[in-house]
């Protein structure tokens, strides 16, 4: 029995000392989460909305506050539960404690109490295990504290972060703002100069058209020459050469080039460029034809490089698809006589001629080689004796006279122009009209002339006889360049006679004839000096002054004049007519 209850004493004692223990260890494990529970409820209210570090809408995220209030509520949980703990192992120890005390009673109560001391300790060890796992829970949902806590940190950073760049916009958002307006009112500014600007600059333009308009009028009224410029669209082989476009024109009286010597400029009274049809170019054209049929003295030439497009100005294309002056001059001729028929009767008269290698042939003589001399009427029309003169009806008949010409002159194909004019061509139409009522006769001549261009030999690459027909083009061209210059410049000694094409153009320059020049120009800057050198040429022409007068006759000089020309001719006449 003594060795029992020594056995019994010693359990007892370890007992103890093992609850004690995990008394301790309870006891400092509660101390350490009411630690804990106290910081984490300081940090709890550093994070109500309403705080400093909430500045600017920016409080911490609801759902992390709502994370943290459940942790608080969890461990407050824990922590009650291990005051129950706490006080049921107390009770437990109060109860083994009475069991010590009473262990000496008898056999009866020692073997009771055995009993009642292994029941205790199987309840502390219950409660132990229920405690430990409680406090296992209890780290676990520190270490979540811990997470969430510094994802609170992290996210308090981040609104701060944000705020600082919310205040950044907020101050660049004011500052884009004035900028805004700033900006619009200046945009406002600027449209309103744009339109004043264009208004001014429309304004501006418009007096300076009228202005070259009125002052062609009154030169053209003086008599003065009048000049057209003519620039055609870059040629299938300027496009394969890859040349660029060098002339434009900033009005329709001004036309600049952009040459090696920097930007020319040139006043004509007229500019057509690419986009001008042949319609448009015979529109500023045929009331020169009426001007013929009142019976004056009417030139229209064409001047320019070889392949500048003169002969498509003054004729048109082989098909006459785009037919040029001439074509059109002669269907307005007739429809002008129809118009006047009931007032005046007419005839139609034309020759036609061409100079070739300084040699002028008739090309309506069908192989005849008359001499043909070149000479003035007393009025100044210059008239040509010995060449072939026929009379047409109608325009279809003018027209096949011309073809049946055109058929005899020279061209052939160089480098610059697949078919190029080898010669000078002059058409001439007499309209002579009769006044019905008066009986008085006026005659007008229309003279359409297609100069041939003048070459470089480097580029068109012209064969042994074409250089001769060149060189021949080029000095007529001289000395028609001669006559100009001595024209424009007023001088006392025209040197008409130095060649015949001077000759032949000597009422045209400086004479009694109403004169158009075409200046046709190639827009290729391959072709630049050319296109200067023919613009400044036409500028000369531009400054010549001719004296235009009507040519007419009274009834008895008509008379007398028709019964000369019948007597020259053999003919038998009247003596009535003839006194």
């Amino acid at each position: 029995m003594a060795e029992k209850d020594k056995q019994l004493k010693e359990q007892q004692i370890a007992i103890e000392k093992k609850y004690q223990q995990r008394e301790d260890e309870n006891k400092k494990q509660l101390k350490s989460l009411e630690k804990k529970i106290k910081e984490l409820s300081v940090a709890g209210v550093a994070m109500k909305p309403g705080a400093k570090g909430a500045k600017g809408g920016a409080a911490v995220d609801a759902k992390t506050e709502k994370k943290l209030k459940l942790l608080q509520d969890q461990i407050a949980t824990l922590k009650k539960k291990a005051q129950e703990d706490q006080a049921k192992i107390k009770e437990l120890t109060d109860q083994l404690k009475d069991a010590k005390s009473d262990a000496f009673g008898d056999k009866q109560a020692g073997k009771k109490q055995e009993k009642a001391m292994k029941d205790l300790e199987k309840k502390i060890e219950m409660e132990t295990k229920k405690f430990e796992r409680e406090l296992k829970k209890a780290n676990e949902l520190e270490e979540e504290l811990k997470t969430t806590k510094k994802e609170r940190d992290s996210a308090n950073e981040e609104v701060k972060k944000l705020t600082a760049q919310i205040a950044a916009l907020g101050i660049a958002a004011e500052q884009a703002v004035e900028l805004k307006e700033k900006a619009e009112k200046l945009e406002k500014e600027v449209k309103e100069l744009q339109a004043e600007n264009k208004l001014v600059t429309e304004n501006f333009n418009s007096e300076r058209v009228l202005r070259k308009k009125y002052y062609n009028m009154v030169e053209d009224m003086k008599g003065k020459i009048r000049v057209f410029c003519r620039a055609r669209p870059l040629s299938g082989s300027e496009k394969e050469r890859g040349c660029n476009i060098i002339v434009n024109a900033p009005d329709e009286y001004t036309v600049s080039v952009e040459s090696s010597r920097g930007l020319k400029e040139f006043q004509f009274d007229r500019i057509f460029m690419a986009e001008n049809t042949q319609e448009d170019v015979f529109e500023d054209t045929n009331n020169l034809v009426q001007t013929a049929v009142d019976g004056y003295n009417v030139c229209i030439f064409a001047y320019g490089q070889t392949g500048s497009g003169k002969t498509f100005t003054m004729i048109g294309d082989r098909d006459q698809k785009f037919p040029g002056i001439a074509p059109r001059a002669f269907e307005k001729i007739f429809e002008v006589i129809e118009e006047n028929k009931s007032k005046y009767s007419f005839k139609v008269y034309t020759y036609m001629l061409e100079l070739y290698n300084d040699k002028l042939i008739d090309l309506y003589a069908k192989g005849k080689e008359d001499k043909l001399d070149i000479k003035k009427d007393k009025k100044g029309m210059v008239v040509v004796n010995g060449s072939v003169i026929l009379e047409a009806s109608n325009h279809k008949e003018l027209y096949g006279l011309f073809e049946q010409g055109s058929s005899n002159r020279h061209v052939a194909s160089t480098k610059m122009n697949s078919e190029s004019s080898r010669s000078h061509l002059v058409l001439a139409i007499i309209i002579e009209s009769t006044n019905l009522s008066t009986g008085t006769v006026v005659k007008g001549k229309l003279s359409l002339v297609d100069l041939a261009g003048s070459e470089r030999a480097a580029k068109t690459e012209a064969s042994a006889q074409q250089l001769k027909e060149a060189n021949s083009i080029n000095k007529s061209l001289s000395a028609l360049g001669d006559v100009i210059s001595a024209l424009s410049s007023e001088q006392s000694f025209i040197p008409y006679r130095n060649n015949k094409l001077t000759l032949l153009m000597q009422d045209s320059l400086g004479g009694n004839a109403k004169t158009l020049m075409f200046v046709n120009v190639s827009p290729a800057d391959y072709n630049a000096d050319e296109t200067v050198i023919s613009l400044t040429y036409a500028s000369r022409v531009k400054l010549i002054t001719n004296d235009a007068s009507k040519n007419a006759d009274n009834k008895e000089i008509a008379r007398l004049k028709d019964v000369i020309n019948k007597l020259k001719s053999g003919e038998n006449v009247d003596e009535e007519v003839a006194s």
